[in-house]
Formats: structure tokens, sequence, C-alpha cells
């Protein structure tokens, strides 16, 4: 303690003006000044502390505020990309089930017209042999037809007269008249 109120008494002698040196009484020196310029800060400083304190503060909320709305501005793009992804993929989904199945119709669709064709040109083909065959039977009879009555007439050019002769040929000619009209 006696130490203490020694530096208490010794500041009443302040070393001269021209003289510069070490004071290492450090209970003399130290906690005066100390106190002393704290105590200044303490009371200068504490405006311009508080102040540059509360600015900073308020640019670190401001901060704060600007990033959670950005952040929310970047949720809801972030959620509306989402939903245009979905849609935009159900819509592709519905586009390729739909391509589907119109590649399906189209194929069942192409299969019938295709049998439907052949159907015709089967049908085509089988009126196209019955006309054929008629005619050929037809052409045939019509030749047989003439070898029997040429030999017939032969036959009866052989054995006839001439007035009998000349009826049979009026008979025929009358019968061949019938059968132009019926195969007409």
């Amino acid at each position: 303690m006696k130490n203490v109120t020694d530096s208490f008494v010794s500041l009443g002698h302040w070393p001269s003006a021209g003289s510069f040196g070490f004071n290492t009484d450090i209970l003399a020196t130290n906690p005066i000044n100390l106190s002393v310029v704290l105590g200044v800060l303490i009371f200068f400083g504490k405006g311009v502390l508080s102040d540059l304190l509360d600015n900073r503060k308020q640019r670190i909320l401001n901060t704060i505020r600007n990033s959670e709305e950005l952040r929310g501005g970047a949720i809801e793009q972030l959620e509306k990309a989402r939903s245009r992804l979905r849609k935009v993929e159900s819509e592709a989904e519905q586009f390729r089930v739909n391509g589907y199945s119109e590649i399906e119709r189209e194929k069942l669709n192409l299969i019938n017209s295709t049998y439907k064709t052949l159907e015709q040109l089967e049908n085509y083909k089988n009126e196209t042999i019955q006309f054929e065959q008629q005619r050929a039977i037809n052409q045939v009879r019509q030749r047989v037809f003439q070898q029997a009555l040429r030999g017939a007439l032969g036959t009866l050019n052989s054995c006839l007269n001439n007035e009998l002769h000349l009826r049979t040929i009026s008979a025929n000619i009358g019968m061949l008249g019938t059968m132009k009209e019926i195969t007409d």
C-alpha cells in the first residue's frame, strides 16, 4: 500500500521539461495514464463508436433483409421453374403417349386399308376369271353348235331333196335366230 500512496505523492513532483526518460514505476504512471486515456476515449468515443456500430448493424440488417428478399424471389422463381418443368414433362409424356397411340392407329389403318385393297383385288380377279370362263364357254358352245350344224347340214344335204332341204334350212335359221337372241 505504501507504494500506491507514494505514487500519488510523487505526482506533485513533475520532472523537468527538458529531460526525457523512462519511468519504471508502473504503479505511478501507467494506471493513471491508461485511466485518463480510457476515460477520454469512452467519453468522446462512445457516441462515435455507437454510431459506427449502429451503422454497421443497419448495413448488416439491410444486407440480411435484401438477402432474404432475394432468397424468397429465388425460391419463388425456382418453384415457378419446377412447375413449368412438371408441366412440360407432362406435355412431353402426353405427346409421347399420343405419338405412340397415333403410330399404332396409323399402323392399324394401313393394315386395314391394305386388307381392303387385297380383298378388292381378289374380287376383281375372281370376277375377271368368271367373265373369261363364261366367255370361253360361250365360244366353245358356239363352235360346237356351228360344227354340229355343219355336220347336220351336210347329212341333210346328202339325204334330202331340194324342197325338204329348203324347209330344213328355214327351220334351222329360225332356231339360230332364237339362240342368238338368248345368248345376247
